[in-house]
């Protein structure tokens, strides 16, 4: 039995005690900021690769670039994440939000389904004229200064030596505190597997050289992804040309992997 194997026994036998001691405040204030033991292995797991294998090539940066100036806010890339990962109905690993701006300059934003059905029929219950309305698709933002990282008490969340930030399930005790913690709301505790889930860049599908699935289903390629070593890709451009481009909260200092291009100030 390996190293990984004994703690995810010794966290199971006594995985209430331990959730119970967290939420009481015995442990609360300073976390166990237990190291992930095993990531590689769970890495390989979550990618489907053998043991042995590395997932993906450490040597590259990924980057996910958004162009809102482009979005459509058609939903097909929250269908092709709720079909490859089939996630439960009323929950959201990528979703798109609507912002309808009127001409008193009120902010009116909504999701309906998070975004799935699109948003082929306007809004009828705002009072004022509406000058401009936009989408802006939201996902995991792979911080390279995770907070839900910080906040696990057993180690289950981690960042990989490539820069993903993935969860090992069997290790999660589905305590929330990395929902809690995250600044972009892009976590949930499964209603059936009752550990926390999240967007993953499909990083099963990078293993095998492929795009995420939301990037292939985009109809109008507003979802970009690449690798910013790679100074031919359009992520690297993107990123070293004269853009608009931003990303959500900088001041939370998480240094988000997820930029977006036409980034607008009422963007929440």
């Amino acid at each position: 039995m390996d190293e990984l194997e004994r703690i995810r026994e010794e966290i199971d036998l006594d995985r209430r005690r331990f959730v119970k001691k967290v939420l009481g405040g015995v442990i609360g204030g300073s976390l166990l900021l237990v190291l992930p033991a095993g990531a590689v292995k769970v890495a390989q797991q979550i990618s489907g690769l053998a043991a042995g294998t590395d997932p993906v090539d450490p040597d590259r940066k990924f980057a996910f670039v958004i162009d809102i100036t482009g979005c459509i806010g058609c939903g097909y890339c929250c269908v092709a994440d709720k079909n490859e990962f089939q996630v439960p109905d009323g929950y959201y690993r990528t979703w798109v939000e609507r912002y309808v701006i009127d001409d008193q300059d009120n902010v009116h934003v909504d999701a309906p389904r998070g975004g799935l059905d699109g948003y082929a029929t306007a809004r009828l219950d705002i009072p004022h004229p509406v000058r401009d309305t936009f989408f802006v698709p939201k996902l995991c933002n792979m911080c390279e200064k995770p907070s839900c990282v910080q906040v696990c008490p057993v180690g289950a969340t981690f960042r990989t030596a490539d820069g993903f930030v993935l969860i090992d399930r069997q290790r999660c005790l589905g305590c929330s505190y990395c929902v809690q913690a995250c600044p972009y709301s892009v976590r949930f505790i499964g209603p059936e597997s009752r550990v926390a889930e999240k967007c993953t860049w499909c990083y099963h599908r990078l293993a095998q050289g492929l795009r995420p699935a939301c990037v292939e289903a985009c109809p109008v390629q507003a979802r970009k992804f690449g690798d910013l070593n790679d100074r031919e890709s359009e992520v690297y451009r993107l990123l070293h040309e004269p853009n608009v481009i931003s990303v959500l909260k900088p001041e939370m200092g998480n240094e988000p992997s997820l930029h977006y291009l036409g980034l607008r100030r009422e963007v929440v």
